[in-house]
């Protein structure tokens, strides 16, 4: 693996540790804009493509049939962080299709830290909805039941909910998923090792529409529509998604996944972008991103401002102290800096 430094994180006057990956920026043609790094070796993409697996949740007529609302629909595309709101409207979409809780099979967890504080707080125990993925699932849950199936064993490969998305996402990508490289994502549902030229090509077929048929271009657009118009879903309280959307709305579709991959799709640049970090640090993905983002697009004094604190927070310890900062490496910006002056 000859994958370069992305990001360097510093404390005092030395550079403390390195975070290497990959990186693909493409057009809906799959004509790479910029590729650094091993982008043709498959990697599981995990919660990074849940905008790709809600297409048939849409194109299928259940969103309609329904009558999901925007928050729905964005969180059918979430990771989020377990806060009230997620665990309720995940409730709301299981009631509109008459299900509930145990219909999920996505398994529970525990929230993030203060929103586990507070449950555990009220005597409380985590549900399959406090799963970052419940959203997700409760989207598959809504598609097998307007299609007439029983949504029991829907995160398995051969059931009907995950041959569409299968078909779906191979459409979109441009290549066949293949089973003798699928894995088992943390939710349970499979998850196909992709190459990250062809994930980026997926993302600006999403937020173009180029290539696609009608229905799909025209679900693709109601899908990053409605996550523009509620980006709380997607993540919650601080979340990069969360932050970087509600100050660019329907500029740029960000989300991220486990193991340091992030995609995202810029629509008013026909771009896709798709990235590794080999450590699988969240941390260092969300810089790459940002870092892209700013490269990528003109932004405003105030979308300049949020860009560029994800793309180099401080590291403060537990008394306050500024001890050191996460930065793009030399090697990315040299990279990104001609793809400012387009």
């Amino acid at each position: 693996m000859n994958d370069p430094i992305l990001v360097e994180v510093t404390r005092g006057p030395l550079v403390e540790s390195r975070h290497v990956g990959a990186l693909a920026i493409s057009d809906g043609q799959g004509k790479l804009l910029l590729s650094l790094g091993d982008v043709e070796r498959g990697v599981f993409p995990r919660s990074a493509v849940k905008g790709l697996q809600a297409l048939p949740l849409v194109e299928s007529g259940a969103a309609d049939r329904y009558k999901l609302t925007d928050a729905e629909i964005a969180l059918a595309c979430a990771s989020h962080r377990g806060e009230d709101a997620h665990v309720e409207t995940a409730r709301g979409m299981l009631a509109k299709a008459g299900r509930d809780e145990p219909c999920l099979e996505c398994g529970a967890h525990w929230p993030g830290e203060e929103v586990g504080r507070a449950l555990s707080a009220r005597g409380a125990k985590p549900t399959q909805l406090h799963n970052n993925c419940s959203g997700k699932h409760s989207g598959f849950v809504c598609t097998a039941c307007h299609e007439g199936e029983d949504p029991r064993g829907y995160v398995k490969p051969e059931h009907p909910v995950q041959r569409r998305i299968r078909a779906a996402m191979s459409e979109i990508a441009g290549v066949a998923l293949d089973e003798r490289v699928m894995g088992v994502d943390g939710c349970s549902i499979p998850s196909y090792a992709t190459p990250l030229s062809a994930l980026a090509r997926a993302f600006a077929r999403f937020g173009s529409g180029e290539t696609l048929d009608a229905t799909r271009a025209a679900a693709a657009k109601r899908i990053r529509k409605a996550v523009a118009a509620q980006p709380f879903m997607v993540r919650g309280t601080g979340g990069f998604d969360t932050v970087v959307m509600e100050a660019l709305r329907e500029r740029a579709f960000t989300k991220t996944g486990a193991e340091g991959v992030y995609c995202a799709a810029l629509p008013e640049t026909g771009l896709g972008v798709a990235l590794k970090c080999a450590d699988g640090a969240g941390r260092a993905s969300e810089i790459v991103m940002a870092s892209v983002i700013a490269s990528l697009l003109k932004l405003n004094d105030s979308e300049r401002a949020v860009v560029d604190r994800a793309r180099a927070p401080a590291l403060k310890n537990w008394n306050g102290i500024h001890v050191g900062d996460m930065k793009p490496s030399a090697e990315l910006m040299r990279v990104l800096e001609p793809l400012e002056q387009r």
